[in-house]
């Protein structure tokens, strides 16, 4: 019969794992807000012909 040992995470490590994950959740979001600015700034240079073509509207790119 095998028997497992009762392995702990160091004094500290679910603390440091939580600092961790909040500074990638921050940088996925600063990622994510930097890509829809860009794409909202990029929409806002076009024609509202063009804008039409692909089914938008002005009033529509603030919600990108």
């Amino acid at each position: 019969m095998a028997t497992t040992a009762n392995i702990h995470a160091p004094l500290g490590a679910a603390t440091i794992l939580h600092v961790v994950d909040a500074i990638y959740g921050t940088f996925e979001k600063a990622a994510l807000w930097n890509e829809s600015r860009k794409t909202r700034k990029l929409l806002s240079n076009l024609s509202d012909a063009q804008l039409e073509d692909v089914g938008l509207t002005r009033a529509e790119i603030e919600t990108i």
